[in-house]
């Protein structure tokens, strides 16, 4: 489907029906590296919509030129949700810059986000970010950008990083997201903007190259509702690593979900 949202027409796919689940992915990849690793996740569950969009400048969502900073993504982002969920209360999943988005998101519009995800989530306090060491495999399969994000190589991982990570490299709109990452710093940048206070769990991947996982863990301090989780084997490519791990995670959160509701 695409979205009007004023200048920009969001592309985006959706499976299910029930309460709308908003996942976005992170930068550089398009909607189908999110399906790939969140619909295993979340489609045993029932009465929920999963919505995945492409993100501004990545997949068939263009950047105008109206976009100039993150806040401006996030202000797209605010009015896509609006327009596809009709005024119902989402959940809101991100990954990596999804997840940096999706913060904003719940800071700025509490009283509509039913539940936040966080995996693997890039913060501005970014630390003790650790050498890339790959813990499965010879390291000496795919190219470079396949051995540089997972941690865990092997013919199967391989396989889902040329389906579902590689293809959206030709799609990536790269002037866009430099006018973009020019400015972007958030306001307020998430943290220390207001807690969100509904049910809310962190995925951190202890061996994340990318991210690291010193500063996924204060947000445990900064949502009064939060479940951390930091996985050991697994990278900033933890939904592809740890797939039957992150289900159990978001079913538990669903549950708190629904349990608030």
């Amino acid at each position: 489907m695409e979205i009007r949202v004023g200048q920009v027409a969001v592309h985006a796919v959706e499976h299910g029906a029930g309460r709308p689940v908003l996942v976005l992915h992170g930068a550089g990849v398009d909607h189908r590296e999110a399906e790939a690793c969140f619909e295993p996740a979340l489609d045993g569950a029932a009465g929920l919509r999963r919505i995945y969009p492409d993100l501004p400048g990545m997949g068939r969502t263009p950047a105008p030129a109206s976009l100039r900073s993150a806040d401006d993504l996030v202000d797209t982002l605010l009015r896509f949700a609006d327009e596809v969920t009709d005024g119902t209360a989402y959940l809101l999943v991100g990954h990596s810059a999804g997840a940096y988005f999706a913060q904003a998101m719940a800071a700025r519009r509490p009283e509509r986000v039913a539940g936040l995800a966080l995996v693997c989530p890039l913060l501005p306090g970014v630390r003790e970010v650790p050498e890339h060491r790959v813990v499965v495999g010879a390291g000496d399969i795919g190219d470079d950008a396949f051995r540089g994000y997972f941690v865990i190589q092997t013919p199967e991982m391989l396989e889902r990083y040329r389906r579902y990570v590689a293809p959206a490299a030709a799609l990536v709109d790269e002037a866009a997201l430099e006018r973009i990452g020019a400015r972007g710093a958030l306001t307020p940048e998430p943290p220390p903007a207001p807690a969100y206070p509904g049910p809310t769990v962190v995925v951190a991947g202890r061996l994340d190259s990318t991210v690291g996982h010193a500063a996924a863990v204060d947000l445990v301090h900064h949502y009064p509702h939060a479940s951390l989780a930091v996985v050991d084997d697994a990278g900033h490519a933890l939904p592809h690593e740890q797939p039957e791990l992150l289900r159990a995670l978001l079913a538990e959160w669903l549950t708190r979900v629904e349990r608030s509701l």
